[in-house]
């Protein structure tokens, strides 16, 4: 009889028997799944538990010794948290699938049945045969005179999946494979199941086999959405994996709710997060792009917000890659057959030696940061050289030289071109297998023997790349900072990519002198230069007509401007600066005027206010230059921005219609300069 008609048929009984009293409502909580909506009421049953206090204490052992590493060590403490204060666990579970418990009751021909609940009428086998020869045993009669009946219940999974790191390969049996692949070295898993499945399998080994499973746990971050949230059907925010690698219409993402069995109520709230998450669907990304982004993420801790928005990034850079090796391949031309062996022929250009050092740090980073498992380092340090030094600097620089007569040249080029194609595809091909393994393939072998795959190529090494060569490298960064000045300025005057402009460094000391001369060509190249003029800081200067930037407390950069800007224009930009600040200024100030902005308003925001208040002031565009007539020109107050730079000084640079005035920071400024155009009196 169902639990709902018995409490019927009792009622019924106690109103025959004139016992009934009467019924009266109890408020309660009453628990309902939220699946089938059935009532859940809690049912007393025995359970089968195992005494885990040695097991653990052991375990605990494991990883105090250094015997046992888990990674990253903050999750040390819970580790010992879990097994310092461990329980009986409970291993029975009422479910249709799983490993039936080996435990039978035992009833013995002649005498009364007993209780299940005494351990004593039980007994535990491999067989069922061999169980009996037990129960034989213990209550002293003939064989034929046992009857069992194995219990129901199934092995908690955690039991079962326990025993995997061994059970796979034959055990309780002594198997070539159990004594060849056990144990094994290092686990990758979840850290929310660090006791649940982790904790187990090491107690189960340590017990059965007197082994660790594994040496090394390596716990990865827990996957959320963009903004932090548990993904949940509920919310629309689950991400399949298939649609990022793929791609999905907006549309298509809120029919697949209605595959989640949800509520009316919630497939209407999930239909809004998604529209809010992705108003335009999930872009195809591809499996590459997700893995890295995957690993990237690895740095974020116990969780990692997955944005597809920078899954997406990374596709652009398999596009970046893929471009660029294309371009690299034309360069090195169908009949290229590299040196047999990764060597410096004595020609390599300052770049090309650069380029090599850039590569042999890249290398040093991967490496270290898989012995550490610190994946992120790893993705870094590539996504680093492929991008802003391989594809930015590097294949920018060899254009000229690829594009020019001298053969001898070109050869070493190619050669170290195909140096940073090879040894680069093989640090990124962990990361991403497919695009890197395609791309390999199209490379030159250096040898006839060489392996046929990426997949069985060894990875890069630190002892076999060119050493590193921090002073060129140091020197390399220096105008590499020459040249983002030249462009800021060129991009702040909207100088078009062909204009070609004359550029004039100034700089104060031999070092220095020897340093941008050494480089000229690269600065020439990357700046699109129609000349390029090193000047002595010590007695000259650029020709009038040149605004100025500071790349270092003794080096300046000039870039002729005159003949090139629209001075109008130039006025005008400032005129609708001054007019925005002054509105954001007056906004503030007259929130703060108020009489009962004190008491009112939270210090938080009076202390953000008067922040505001400050910046403003300090970039706020005035009137009037000191001693000029109205409306002469056009200055900043600059106290802000002095502050700020730690300016020491103004310079001003004489137009024949107008003047640019720009902040000298002694330490050199981290950002833009700002500059002030002004009429002249």
């Amino acid at each position: 009889m169902k639990r709902f008609d018995a409490r019927t048929a009792v009622l019924e009984a106690l109103k025959e028997k004139g016992l009934y009293r009467g019924t009266k409502d109890n408020p309660m909580v009453i628990p309902t799944c939220s699946r089938s909506k059935d009532v859940i009421e809690p049912l007393l049953k025995p359970q089968w538990y195992v005494n885990v206090k040695d097991m653990a204490d052991r375990s605990v052992r494991a990883l105090r010794e250094g015997e046992l590493r888990i990674i990253p060590e903050m999750f040390h403490k819970t580790w010992y948290a879990w097994l310092e204060n461990s329980r009986d666990w409970c291993i029975s579970r009422q479910l249709w699938w799983g490993h039936r418990i080996p435990a039978y009751f035992v009833t013995v021909e002649g005498k009364p049945v007993g209780e299940d609940t005494d351990e004593n009428n039980w007994v535990s086998g491999r067989t069922e045969e061999e169980a009996k020869q037990k129960a034989a045993e213990r209550f002293r009669v003939d064989i034929s005179k046992i009857s069992l009946q194995q219990d129901e219940d199934v092995l908690d999974t955690w039991f079962s999946s326990g025993l995997f790191p061994f059970s796979v390969f034959g055990w309780p049996d002594q198997t070539e494979d159990l004594q060849l692949y056990y144990p094994g070295a290092l686990l990758e898993t979840g850290h929310d199941i660090l006791f649940f499945w982790v904790a187990r399998m090491v107690m189960l080994g340590l017990t059965l086999l007197d082994k660790l499973p594994f040496r090394d746990v390596y716990l990865h971050a827990m996957v959320r959405d963009a903004h932090g949230r548990k993904m949940s059907k509920s919310l629309g925010n689950i991400i399949d994996p298939l649609d990022v690698m793929y791609g999905i219409e907006l549309k298509d993402l809120h029919a697949k709710l209605h595959e989640y069995n949800l509520d009316e109520k919630e497939v209407t709230k999930a239909v809004e997060g998604q529209k809010a998450d992705y108003p335009n669907g999930i872009p195809e990304c591809g499996v590459d792009a997700l893995r890295f982004a995957l690993i990237s993420y690895t740095a974020q801790g116990r969780d990692m917000n997955l944005d597809v928005m920078r899954v997406q990034g990374y596709r652009f850079f398999c596009n970046k890659l893929w471009n660029a090796t294309k371009f690299a391949l034309g360069s090195l031309g169908d009949n290229f057959q590299p040196y047999s062996t990764l060597q410096l022929s004595g020609q390599e250009s300052n770049m090309d030696r650069w380029i090599l050092s850039r590569l042999a740090y890249a290398i040093s980073q991967t490496n270290q940061g898989m012995e550490a498992y610190d994946f992120p380092m790893c993705t870094t340090a590539i996504y680093n050289f492929w991008l802003y030094e391989l594809c930015d600097w590097y294949l920018e620089c060899i254009k000229s030289v690829i594009n020019g007569s001298d053969e001898a040249a070109k050869a070493v080029c190619r050669n170290v071109l195909f140096t940073c194609l090879d040894e680069g595809l093989r640090l990124l091909h962990p990361f991403m297998p497919f695009v890197t393994e395609e791309l390999f393939q199209r490379l030159p072998w250096r040898s006839p023997s060489a392996p046929p795959s990426i997949c069985v190529t060894p990875f890069p090494e630190d002892h076999e790349a060119i050493p590193r060569d921090t002073e060129l490298e140091a020197k390399v960064e220096f105008v590499q900072n020459v040249v983002k000045k030249v462009r800021s300025m060129r991009s702040d005057y909207q100088l078009v990519p062909k204009t070609k402009v004359e550029v004039y460094l100034k700089c104060t000391g031999k070092d220095l002198a020897e340093t941008l001369n050494s480089f000229q060509d690269v600065v020439a190249t990357m700046c699109n230069t129609g000349s390029l003029t090193l000047l002595d800081g010590e007695g000259q200067d650029p020709p009038q007509g040149c605004a100025m930037s500071t790349v270092s407390a003794r080096c300046e950069a000039h870039l002729m401007l005159k003949g090139q800007i629209d001075i109008g224009k130039e006025k005008a930009k400032l005129e609708g600066k001054k007019e925005t600040l002054e509105k954001q200024l007056a906004k503030l100030s007259d929130a703060a005027s108020k009489a009962d902005y004190q008491t009112k308003v939270p210090e938080k925001v009076r202390q953000e206010n008067t922040e505001k208040i400050h910046k403003q002031d300090g970039l706020r565009l005035s009137g009037p230059q000191s001693g000029q007539g109205a409306g002469s020109g056009t200055q900043i107050c600059d106290r802000q921005v002095r502050a700020n730079l730690r300016v020491d000084s103004l310079t001003t640079v004489q137009l024949p219609s107008y003047r640019f005035q720009d902040k000298l920071a002694t330490q050199g400024a981290s950002r833009h300069p700002f500059w002030i155009l002004s009429t002249r009196d």
